[in-house]
């Protein structure tokens, strides 16, 4: 897992090869963050890492000045390996939660300027994560979502849908909230 700008830039740090994870390419992460970097400063910004994985876009977040960042993994192993970069890092700004991202969702009452979600692509109700995360008022107004998901899935008749990117295998629809786009929650 690599670093790619900011405070921590080019930091590498050994990802077991054991590990379940299907972390974001780093052309994939570059790009997305070359096209976040336009539309968002990401200095003193909070945000949301759902399925965090490696934690390799929390710490490109904290890298780029991120206040705060949250980030939800379940799994035992890569939770252990992102407390481990944390503390490596000695970066203070990480709240790294071992947990159910939709038990969390549930429960979670912060806003936060950027959310993003890198569920497996495999989960069985993947499709459900964007009107979930938009439904439940966790974005900022001006706030952006970020779902990576695999080219099957189109968003792009959901509220608040701004553009999909796509690089290589790695797709990403982003989403932004703004005052005049008025979102209705599902019954």
């Amino acid at each position: 897992m690599r670093i790619v700008s900011g405070k921590y830039k080019r930091r590498r740090f050994e990802v077991p090869k054991s590990f379940k994870a299907r972390p974001t390419t780093d052309f994939a992460k570059e790009n997305l963050f070359n096209v976040l970097s336009n539309l968002i400063d990401l200095e003193d910004a909070e945000a949301l890492d759902l399925f965090a994985g490696t934690g390799s876009i929390s710490f490109e977040l904290l890298s780029r000045g991120c206040q705060k960042v949250i980030c939800i993994e379940k799994d035992f192993a890569h939770y252990a390996f992102i407390k481990k970069v944390q503390a490596e890092l000695d970066e203070e700004n990480l709240i790294p939660i071992k947990g159910d991202v939709f038990k969390f969702l549930e429960s979670c009452k912060q806003q936060f300027d950027v959310i993003f979600a890198d569920p497996p692509y495999a989960l069985k109700n993947l499709e459900e994560i964007p009107s979930l995360v938009l439904s439940q008022n966790l974005i900022k107004e001006d706030g952006f979502f970020v779902m990576e998901h695999p080219k099957e899935y189109d968003f792009s008749e959901l509220p608040y849908f701004l553009q999909k990117r796509v690089y290589g295998a790695v797709n990403f629809s982003i989403f932004h909230k703004k005052e005049n786009n008025q979102i209705i929650t599902p019954e």
